[in-house]
């Protein structure tokens, strides 16, 4: 199962977040739930960096992802990434609403450090 974990600060702005395990879904290379939640992942990083120029710091290796979100004085940007993030969200829930035994996504709450 793939398990996507959102974290978000006491302001409720995502700080970062992680995906890590495989769906098993189907044969790797035809996992159309590992390819999706990929895609929509670092589709989202690649579009923060593009449209914001701010640049997460994201780690990957097979089977896991993880991603902070740079912080900027700039509210416009800041507020920019989190449009982004909250359509990535919206997009992995859609993908949960049809392969749910596959993906889940949790959301935690950190203190102002995170």
């Amino acid at each position: 199962m793939i398990t996507i974990t959102i974290v978000r600060n006491v302001e409720k702005a995502i700080i970062r977040f992680n995906v890590s395990g495989h769906a098993f879904y189907d044969d790797p290379g035809k996992d159309i739930v590992c390819a999706g939640v990929s895609a929509v992942t670092i589709g989202a990083i690649n579009a923060i960096e593009k449209l914001t120029g701010l640049v997460p710091r994201a780690t990957s290796k097979s089977g896991l992802l993880k991603a902070e979100i740079p912080y900027s004085t700039d509210h416009l940007r800041n507020d920019q990434v989190q449009l982004l993030l909250e359509g990535m969200i919206v997009a992995l829930e859609s993908i949960v609403e049809s392969y749910g035994k596959h993906v889940i996504i949790n959301e935690t709450f950190v203190g102002k450090g995170g």
